[in-house]
């Protein structure tokens, strides 16, 4: 805490933000005044945050017989190496991460934090470290006060709309690079750890890259670059959003989580065999993917919308195949030297809680190596020509993952008993709502 003191004397900080990131991806907690933070007298939150929708909802307690409908608090436990400034607030102000403990000193199992924390001690326990390198798609719109019209893209400095996917265009980044200068500033004073910015293929659709390292670091700065992201553009009179499909006519965002394993006595990847090949733990950890990463689709397309990305020929996989250098499968290899042999996960959409998303990829592929699971032979050519083999709904993937013993082995019966009633929650609330799309053509013809 003296070093933190420091900090906050060197930065002038008079106020603290304290957050959590709750099951959906939305930044939870309170404000407080910097020396009430430093005097760590302890803070404490309601469990029953974790039973909040997207929608602002709840979920009924009696459908939740391991939560006490007692609404009992939980500790908060600031993570110091999480503490950073808010650069667009006028009051000097920090934001620190915390972790949510109960009373006794257990993890709270609800916690996205505590979700992926619960995966990589299955890694540290036996001798290994995951490693992950995100890359996240977003796009620009024009802001949208009422929800009954489109999204439509951004004005540029042209003045002009792009009505066309510039993919890799430098000339269509541009367009934006007042708001994209601001986004690099406050990401440098936040220790955002990104790296290349590209232009996606849809209108105004753009990919920031993270450089590899520790997927709980990683997860936390892909959390803070929503945010980071999203207060940007709104201050340049534009939205950023990251829904797997917000534009019917534009190709869907996702999030490609590349994972690479570490041997960490040697620290040599374990994706490599002596002769520089595809080692048979690289295979067994796609074996895991197939085999159970269906199963938890819900972590990584957690909406309603993320399953309308999920469509052939749109640069979204429709399948758990896997290939080397092919992007039309679910698991590609990238071409590489032997270090730096890496799976990437193609599956999971912009809109997934990346705690979630990583906690799944990487507990499905370690299930894979510890049952030493085969793969299937890797695909050549596109994958579409294959069938679809992933959850085609919300809902049904929400029945294959309430019934997987081995999600509630990796993530706790209560999580996966929780979270699976939350999705169903904001699935009804979808389901109540009649479309643009019904009453333009059921009103008068059928």
């Amino acid at each position: 805490m003296k070093k933190l003191k420091d900090w906050f004397q060197e930065q002038k900080i008079t106020e603290v933000e304290c957050i959590i990131p709750d099951l959906t991806g939305i930044a939870r907690g309170k404000i407080m005044p910097a020396d009430k933070f430093l005097r760590n007298e302890g803070l404490r939150m309601p469990e029953a945050v974790f039973l909040q929708s997207v929608t602002g909802e709840w979920i009924p307690y009696e459908n939740l017989f391991d939560v006490d409908p007692a609404e009992i608090d939980m500790q908060l436990r600031p993570d110091p190496s999480t503490t950073c400034v808010v650069p667009w607030v006028e009051e000097p102000t920090a934001q620190v991460i915390h972790d949510c403990i109960h009373h006794d000193g257990t993890p709270v199992e609800l916690s996205p934090r505590n979700v992926l924390k619960r995966v990589l001690k299955k890694y540290e326990e036996i001798g290994l470290k995951p490693m992950v390198a995100p890359e996240l798609e977003f796009y620009l719109t024009k802001i949208n006060k009422d929800p009954d019209y489109p999204l439509t893209p951004p004005v540029g400095r042209s003045g002009r709309e792009e009505v066309t996917g510039q993919f890799y265009g430098i000339d269509a980044l541009n367009e934006f690079d007042p708001l994209f200068e601001e986004m690099y500033d406050f990401c440098e004073a936040q220790g955002l750890d990104i790296d290349a910015l590209t232009h996606e293929s849809g209108s105004a659709q753009m990919e920031i890259n993270f450089n590899h390292g520790d997927p709980l670091r990683l997860a936390d700065h892909v959390y803070l670059f929503k945010r980071t992201m999203r207060e940007t553009s709104i201050r340049h009179k534009v939205y950023a959003t990251f829904m797997a499909k917000p534009m019917e006519d534009q190709p869907g965002s996702s999030l490609h989580i590349h994972q690479s394993i570490l041997d960490v006595e040697n620290q040599k990847n374990i994706f490599s065999n002596q002769r520089g090949q595809d080692s048979k733990k690289l295979r067994h950890f796609i074996g895991g993917l197939q085999k159970y990463l269906p199963l938890a689709m819900p972590m990584l397309g957690p909406n309603v919308n993320s399953y309308r990305r999920l469509v052939p020929d749109n640069s979204a996989p429709i399948n758990v195949h896997w290939g080397h250098d092919n992007r039309t499968t679910g698991f590609r290899i990238p071409i590489s030297e032997k270090q730096n042999r890496r799976v990437e996960n193609r599956i999971a959409g912009a809109d997934a809680n990346p705690y979630l998303a990583f906690a799944t990829s990487l507990g499905c592929g370690l299930q894979g190596i510890i049952e030493k699971i085969e793969p299937t032979p890797p695909v050549k050519g596109s994958a579409y020509e294959h069938d679809f083999a992933l959850p085609r709904s919300l809902e049904e993937a929400l029945r294959e993952m309430q019934e997987s013993k081995v999600l509630q082995d990796l993530f706790t019966e209560k999580f996966v008993r929780v979270y699976c009633s939350l999705k169903e929650e904001e699935y009804n609330a979808f389901f109540r709502v009649i479309s643009t799309w019904e009453r333009e053509y059921l009103l008068l013809n059928v």
